[in-house]
């Protein structure tokens, strides 16, 4: 890199840290005061608020990642052109495209960063925060949900009219193997109850039908020992499950959502999405950042930052928007969460084309 390249590159990188900083102490006071009547009420002290936030800093800090990098290069730019620096640099023959080269630079290194933090860093420390927020921010949490239907495994299917997730049991229990299209088990019990000392199901007055043909066994007990794949955390509380899975995990999640016949997949989809298009956002932006705040404007900087703000603050109702319309299954999740993306890499090629060169 040349010397103007070092200079713009840390310019961008040392105000996007700062940028972070102050938005995110922000947050942690508003947050603080809204939560500081939780913290009281349940006499926590001061380790286990400081350990609460320093979990919650990290998730914040990488969720502000696209809109600060974007403040960051308008803050930088405007202040160039402010003090006609990016004129110069264009009367000494270096074309605005080379110009572009540090800010595109810094954009992939925030960019790689954030993905690999969003995908495998973050969510590690959200498993502690969100755990956090369900003991002493949330209501005690009670499964509600009747007649629950999964599917156990390739040929296997189980049938639960209730589940009671304070002592563990599900009640009217029924699982029914079907081997190419018929029926050849069916095991039947009044409740089962999760043994958390041997990690396995008992089953408590159960009968067990077999099918042969036209011929039919029945087996009938009171206690019966059982392995299955679910477990009692298929039934706790789901509570932003989503943000405390890696990458791996929430394909895996999502695999096995998919294998049961599950109808919640959107929200782990969308997730999975959200982490892939989040770094691409952060190079858009850097590149609207740059084209609208180049221009040395009357009014001085001032109207170029509140200008990339209001442009931030557009970003971000699409990205709510987007989210909106892919949970509600309206298009398809892919394309809905990468709408913000496809509109404003449009705005930025249509604005490049009045940048003076």
């Amino acid at each position: 890199m040349k010397l103007i390249d070092r200079y713009i590159f840390f310019k961008i990188i040392s105000t996007f840290v700062f940028v972070v900083a102050i938005l995110v102490s922000i947050i942690v006071v508003i947050d603080f005061t809204e939560k500081n009547d939780d913290f009281i009420q349940h006499n926590l002290g001061a380790a286990d608020i400081i350990s609460y936030y320093l979990a919650f800093i990290p998730f914040v800090a990488n969720l502000i990642t696209p809109i600060t990098t974007f403040i960051a290069v308008v803050f930088v730019t405007a202040k160039l052109a402010g003090k006609v620096e990016i004129i110069a640099i264009l009367s000494s023959g270096i074309s605005f495209t080379r110009m572009m080269f540090p800010y595109f630079l810094a954009a992939i290194i925030i960019a790689v960063a954030s993905f690999y933090l969003t995908g495998y860093i973050i969510p590690n420390s959200n498993k502690f925060r969100v755990a956090f927020e369900v003991e002493y921010f949330k209501k005690p949490f009670y499964f509600n949900e009747r007649n629950v239907h999964i599917k156990e495994g390739p040929e296997t299917y189980l049938y639960l009219e209730s589940y009671n997730n304070q002592s563990d049991i599900g009640y009217k229990f029924t699982l029914e193997t079907i081997a190419e299209g018929e029926l050849t088990d069916k095991l039947m019990a009044r409740r089962i109850k999760w043994d958390a000392d041997s990690s396995h199901w008992t089953i408590f007055d159960w009968q067990l039908r077999s099918f042969d043909g036209f011929n039919e066994k029945v087996t009938m007990g009171s206690v019966l020992d059982t392995v299955l794949s679910i477990t009692p955390s298929d039934f706790a509380n789901q509570y932003r499950m989503n943000e405390a899975l890696t990458i791996d995990e929430l394909n895996a999640y999502i695999s096995k959502l998919k294998n049961r016949g599950a109808d919640d997949i959107a929200e782990y989809e969308i997730e999975l999405y959200i982490r892939y298009m989040s770094p691409f956002a952060v190079i858009i932006l850097t590149f609207i950042g740059l084209i609208v705040s180049a221009r040395k404007v009357r009014g001085g900087s001032g109207v170029q930052i509140a200008a990339g703000f209001l442009i931030a603050f557009i970003f971000l109702i699409f990205f709510i928007l987007s989210r909106s319309i892919a949970q509600a299954g309206t298009i398809n999740p892919i394309l809905a969460v990468w709408i913000p993306n496809i509109v404003f890499s449009i705005v930025g090629f249509v604005l490049y084309k009045t940048v003076p060169r």
